[in-house]
């Protein structure tokens, strides 16, 4: 199949998704077109089945913003003219699944099916904006396929919206033979010379993420106990968890490593994953940590307990409630073989459902399924 992507490029869960999909099905023998104002931050894929079509925002006096919804939907039917698209795929509703189904009215007679997937923030914030219901609500209606990455998020948007069209839940994935346990004594030592147990976190630094919170369960830890916390990402809040490290006189047990690829190199070295999120519509970073044999501690949000298992392979907490969730650390960190036999429980129960082996066909038998819908219609 010719398959078009659309996503957001920057450092969040949807763009990520997005680009590793895009590669797992180049690597399964499918042409890729990521479609976008920027290659994805996590295209390092160099496969020759992938190629990336830059959406040229042009700049007029009469906007005071560009239209980068219109620019984008030419751009869609013109890379599917012109390779001859399968499919668009687009990940996050607003405004990408608006653009597709311009594109699809513009390549009409041809046949040009869209699938949105729905990934959170499109559904939780966006799409709650007064301004933005209507039209998040008539692109999902309009949409030849629509997916959720969890059954919350697919409930959410039922009754948020009020939608009666069918909705598949498609879990996100990770591929399970990078992310692995593989031990690195030496970056290991870089961030904890002594052996002292590693924790750790990944995210956009958004306020949602509440990388505050995880400074005060890391403080909480460090009372009680000799570890670091290593932070992986970059975003509005990284100011705020500066000075709060500086308040607290923890510089020199705190890393910030800022935006990083191959993320799994890093996570295979912690003893735990902290994610105290207000929301996660799945929890992507906590099932990447999972798969690495990491025990996470996180919320009881969204999606995520869907992913973690509470008692089991981690646990889970109130949003906001530092302490309850920095107990839950200490009872980790205290006791290695707890730890170490939480995080092999992470990896099984990771591996049973979220491998990228078991995902993408799911999602090439949904492809071929909306693909054989719309041929029927036109026949």
């Amino acid at each position: 199949m010719k398959i078009g992507i659309t996503c957001y490029p920057t450092y969040g869960g949807s763009g990520v998704v997005a680009t590793e999909l895009g590669m797992e099905l180049a690597a399964r023998g499918h042409e890729i077109h990521f479609i976008s104002y920027a290659p994805p931050i996590r295209l390092t894929d160099t496969n020759e089945r992938i190629q990336f079509h830059e959406v040229e925002i042009s700049s007029y006096p009469l906007f005071d913003h560009a239209p980068y919804a219109l620019s984008l939907a030419v751009k869609m039917m013109q890379v599917a003219e012109a390779e001859g698209l399968d499919l668009l795929h687009v990940h996050y509703a607003i405004p990408h699944s608006v653009s597709a189904l311009l594109a699809r009215m513009m390549a009409a007679p041809k046949p040009l099916p869209f699938i949105t997937t729905l990934h959170g923030t499109d559904i939780t914030l966006v799409g709650n904006d007064r301004s933005f219901l209507p039209i998040t609500k008539f692109s999902i209606e309009q949409s030849d396929g629509v997916t959720a990455i969890s059954h919350y998020l697919k409930q959410r948007t039922i009754e948020e919206f009020d939608v009666k069209r069918p909705i598949e839940v498609i879990p996100n994935f990770v591929n399970c033979d990078l992310y692995r346990r593989t031990p690195d004594a030496a970056l290991r030592a870089e961030w904890a010379p002594d052996g002292e147990p590693i924790l750790m976190h990944l995210s956009n630094f958004r306020p949602v993420k509440r990388i505050t919170d995880v400074i005060e369960m890391f403080a909480t830890v460090r009372e009680k106990m000799r570890a670091k916390l290593v932070l992986i990402g970059d975003g509005p809040d990284r100011g705020a968890a500066e000075y709060l490290v500086r308040k607290k006189k923890l510089a020199r047990d705190v890393h910030f490593l800022g935006k990083q690829d191959r993320v799994y190199r890093h996570l295979s070295q912690a003893d735990l994953f902290l994610l105290p999120s207000d929301m996660e519509s799945f929890g992507l970073a906590a099932l990447e940590a999972m798969a690495c044999e990491v025990p996470v501690v996180a919320t009881n949000v969204g999606g995520l307990p869907e992913v973690v298992e509470h008692g089991i392979d981690g646990y889970l907490f109130t949003p906001r409630e530092v302490e309850i969730g920095a107990r839950y650390a200490l009872e980790i960190l205290s006791q290695a073989d707890r730890g170490r036999a939480m995080g092999q429980t992470a990896r099984v129960n990771a591996k049973k459902k979220y491998c990228a082996n078991d995902v993408i066909p799911i999602y090439e038998a949904y492809y071929r399924q909306v693909i054989g819908a719309m041929a029927a219609t036109h026949a």
